[in-house]
């Protein structure tokens, strides 16, 4: 597919006033994409678990209007957000070519999410991909009834335009984005539901985020990204990358949990490494996120238990297991880990199903 399958149709039907709501979660990558090329494409797949509890809800109100240029508000849990609208006017930048009805309304754009602001959460994967399935919501009025699958794929393209990993919070449990060999219809336009056998313990397992810092990142992400053009290590991390997406599949499919806590641990730390040796170099992590990693090397060691980390581009730890090691592990949690939490913080979450329009 290309960009010019995303194209607006003819919108036969007038539409007024009206509002929809979504729901959409965040996810949590387990092979990493970091750099980027073009406008927001990927330069390696990655493959992803949605996420059940964090999540945004975006309700979109419009009206109609008569003049030229974007017009909307915005209103963060309740307060208008003057700060964000710079990025949703580059947004909807971005997808106007796909979406011909833009400067057609008004919009007020009321968003909040379950999980505390600034705390590590890719809060952009699950508020960008809202948005556009609102967005997807109107463009269904205008044009008659639009089929789910092409529905989800154009969401998730117009979601990519905003953030990259917004393009896999649509769907659930496991989504990948970014071409590759082995994966049928992918795409570095939007994330596709993963396609190969998945062992029934992956879709049920637990995700509890170790909120060790709520600051804001000294470096975005954004920048980082920007930083993998000319890296010195860049071109063997996308092959990392690509490797590793191949042996998940075996791993997926077997249910081979300690191939998958190396795989998925050697993810985190390459994606911090690369930070590390780019130019200007730039460290994400905090003390406390070491600890917990070496707390987590320690338990497993005793125990044999499947317990894993993951990190995002910030210093928060995911912390990765079956359902089945739930209770013992949240003893663990509570016992050996809050301390390292800022305000002894953590939110308990786990596998979704993706994104669904609120009545």
């Amino acid at each position: 597919m290309t960009v010019n399958d995303f194209l607006p149709s003819v919108y036969e039907k007038q539409v007024t006033s009206g509002s929809v709501t979504w729901r959409s979660p965040s996810n949590i990558a387990l092979v990493k994409y970091w750099g980027k090329h073009g406008q927001q494409l990927p330069m390696n797949p990655s493959v992803s678990f949605t996420l059940s509890e964090c999540a945004t809800t975006t309700k979109l109100s419009w009206q109609p209007k008569d003049s030229e240029g974007f017009s909307f508000d915005l209103f963060f849990e309740g307060e208008k957000k003057i700060a964000f609208y710079g990025k949703i006017e580059k947004f909807l930048e971005r997808v106007q070519p796909y979406l011909g009805f833009l400067e057609d309304f008004h919009f007020k754009i009321e968003t909040s999410n379950s999980f505390p602001h600034s705390s590590g959460i890719a809060s952009s994967a699950s508020g960008m991909s809202a948005l556009s399935l609102a967005l997807m919501s109107l463009e269904e009025e205008l044009t008659g009834v639009i089929d789910k699958r092409e529905f989800k794929r154009k969401a998730s393209f117009l979601s990519r335009l905003g953030s990259g990993s917004a393009c896999r919070s649509i769907d659930g449990p496991l989504i990948e984005w970014g071409e590759h060999v082995t994966i049928p219809g992918s795409s570095d336009l939007f994330g596709v539901p993963y396609p190969h056998p998945v062992a029934e313990v992956f879709t049920t397992y637990r995700d509890v985020i170790l909120l060790v810092d709520k600051g804001v990142k000294k470096v975005s992400s954004t920048v980082g990204h920007n930083l993998m053009s000319g890296h010195p290590y860049a071109e063997a991390r996308f092959d990392q990358a690509r490797n590793n997406m191949d042996l998940l599949q075996t791993i997926f499919q077997s249910g081979d949990l300690s191939a998958f806590t190396a795989l998925v641990e050697s993810e985190a730390l390459s994606l911090h490494a690369v930070m590390l040796a780019s130019t200007p170099s730039y460290i994400l992590m905090k003390p406390n996120t070491l600890q917990v990693i070496e707390k987590v090397w320690e338990y497993r060691k005793e125990t044999g238990s499947a317990l894993c980390f993951t990190l995002d581009a910030g210093a928060n730890v995911h912390l990765l297991f079956p359902d089945e090691e739930n209770d013992r592990v949240m003893e663990f949690i509570k016992s050996d880990l809050v301390g390292y939490c800022q305000n002894g913080q953590y939110i308990c979450d786990g596998v979704g199903k993706g994104a669904e329009m609120l009545k």
